[in-house]
């Protein structure tokens, strides 16, 4: 009777203390303090150009890059989230964090194994008159194990493994994001080359009219032969900085080729061209921004992540209960294996504690603590690099449109003098020089112009990367979500943590940015003068 007696004591832990959970509770640490987090952008409370409009309900969405209305952008940025591999990568990444999930939830349940064997042995005639016996042992034995979460161990390691799938999902859609953008950037890239070749192409035509013309005044006695030779020169000149342009597209094209998963080898783009400036891009508050960017909810849930971790290193401290319990069957034929007699059972609880381990788990828990506090700084450090994006990309823009306005002035009157040189130099009143030194101002201008414009476009693509690109935190799959069987299906790993395209959205202010007058757009429609922006 002292023996159950005993057991039923042992178990009254494990009864009246399961829930009993050592391990601190998760507090989403303060990004940044409230005295100085930002209550909205510089550039929309510091600059006056930036106008409030009509409310609107307008938002990045998951597909931002429709924004541009560019049908070849669209297709090619569909392919990135099928064919990337290192999309797949990170897709299988979170597979394995999720399965680390089912991993410590088998905690909660016994461990049953089983060890069938026959053996068959002979006695030692040296200790035995039964010299020589030979004997057969038949065992079928079952045991089970099981682990009382007393101190929520495994509770807290499930926590830590949620969390830790939660953050390779978030990280999932950060790299889908970057690649995304890198594709735009790199498409505009190739558009504004093209069309710099494009310019370089007229102006070699232009150029070769220019040699003809100063050939058949030298002819008459009129130019010189240093005439001839400026010309030549310009016109080779052009020539090899338009040859110059192939390798950089090159490039380009072969990144977008990889991007979408295929060899360089069988791939290419048509000449493209920027139809206008920058689209319109929604905008939301500083407060908006800490739940729409990926890598600030990856940082946040990696803060979760070691707080688990400080919980199972306090946990550590207490003891471990463990109940055991084998039954079988064991006989020495298989005529009497299945008898009554034959059985046999052993049940019982065990405790085990570490009495001295001088200083490891004191050291393991200032560990696990430090790399907290670690964390949690670089949450806020990707906080704060976030607001930087913002800013730059906002600044970027305000300063390039205004840029692209001087630009354009400057375009208008280089072509406008070099009409003017060109009718003095037919007239004997110009040198050659001086149409040659025209026609290249004229040259760069247009070039830059072009440039600017794909900056444009580049740092609109950068402010929605900035923004989230129409990302939310609550897309982040749930536990019951990591746990059912659709999610371990790899088929449906390109949908996690994708943005909702029904999200209900409250109302917003919007802002504009006063933008040049925009030249017409692929289909005879006048492209946006200004970039508006949304504001929650």
């Amino acid at each position: 009777m002292i023996a159950p007696r005993c057991w039923r004591i042992a178990l009254l832990p494990v009864l009246f203390c399961g829930a009993c959970n050592v391990a601190p509770k998760y507090v989403r640490p303060v990004a940044l303090p409230p005295a100085v987090f930002p209550a909205g952008f510089k550039e929309l409370t510091d600059n006056d150009q930036w106008k409030f409009a009509a409310p609107s309900d307008e938002m990045l969405r998951g597909k931002w890059w429709e924004l541009f209305g560019d049908p070849t952008l669209n297709e090619l940025e569909e392919k990135v989230n099928v064919s990337n591999q290192n999309v797949k990568q990170a897709e299988a990444q979170f597979l394995s964090a999720r399965a680390a999930i089912d991993l410590q939830h088998a905690g909660f349940f016994p461990s049953v194994t089983t060890s069938d064997s026959i053996t068959r042995s002979q006695t030692s005639g040296a200790f035995s008159t039964l010299a020589g016996r030979q004997t057969s042992t038949f065992s079928v034995p079952a045991g089970a194990s099981w682990e009382a979460d007393l101190w929520g161990r495994i509770h807290t390691a499930v926590e830590g493994a949620t969390d830790n799938a939660q953050v390779l999902a978030a990280d999932l859609e950060n790299v889908r994001l970057s690649l995304q953008s890198t594709l735009a950037a790199d498409y505009f890239t190739i558009a504004s080359i093209d069309m710099q070749i494009a310019l370089l192409r007229d102006s070699l035509t232009a150029y070769q009219t220019y040699l003809q013309l100063t050939i058949n005044r030298f002819n008459g006695g009129v130019a010189s032969r240093s005439d001839i030779a400026l010309a030549q020169t310009q016109l080779s000149t052009t020539a090899a900085q338009m040859t110059d342009l192939g390798i950089a597209r090159a490039q380009f094209e072969h990144a977008i080729a990889v991007l979408i998963g295929q060899p360089p080898s069988g791939f290419s783009l048509p000449p493209m061209k920027i139809p206008g400036p920058p689209p319109a891009i929604p905008l939301a508050v500083p407060s908006k921004l800490l739940e729409r960017r990926p890598d600030i909810a990856s940082a946040e849930r990696q803060v979760a992540v070691q707080n688990a971790n400080v919980g199972l290193a306090k946990i550590a401290f207490y003891p471990t209960v463990t109940l055991s319990a084998s039954a079988g069957l064991q006989g020495s034929g298989l005529e009497n294996l299945f008898t009554w007699p034959a059985h046999i059972w052993s049940v019982g609880p065990g405790i085990s504690e570490t009495l001295f381990d001088f200083g490891r788990r004191n050291a393991s828990l200032a560990q696990v603590i430090a790399n907290y506090d670690a964390n949690v700084a670089f949450y806020r450090q990707t906080v704060l690099t976030a607001f930087q994006n913002v800013e730059d990309n906002l600044a970027a823009l305000r300063i390039l449109a205004e840029e692209a306005t001087q630009v354009a002035q400057a375009v208008a009157a280089a072509e406008q003098s070099l009409d003017l040189i060109t009718e003095r130099y037919k007239a004997g009143t110009n040198s050659y020089l001086d149409v040659i030194t025209t026609q290249t101002i004229t040259l760069t201008n247009e070039r830059t112009a072009v440039t600017v414009l794909q900056r444009r476009m580049t740092a609109a693509v950068a402010l929605v990367q900035a923004l989230g690109g129409g990302w939310d935190a609550s897309t982040l799959p749930t536990y019951d979500q990591l746990r059912s069987t659709e999610m371990a299906n790899p088929a449906n790993t390109r949908d996690v943590a994708q943005p909702g395209a029904n999200r209900v959205e409250t109302p917003r202010k919007t802002a504009t940015i006063p933008a040049p007058a925009a030249p017409v757009a692929a289909g005879g429609t006048p492209a946006v003068a200004g970039a508006t922006q949304v504001i929650e």
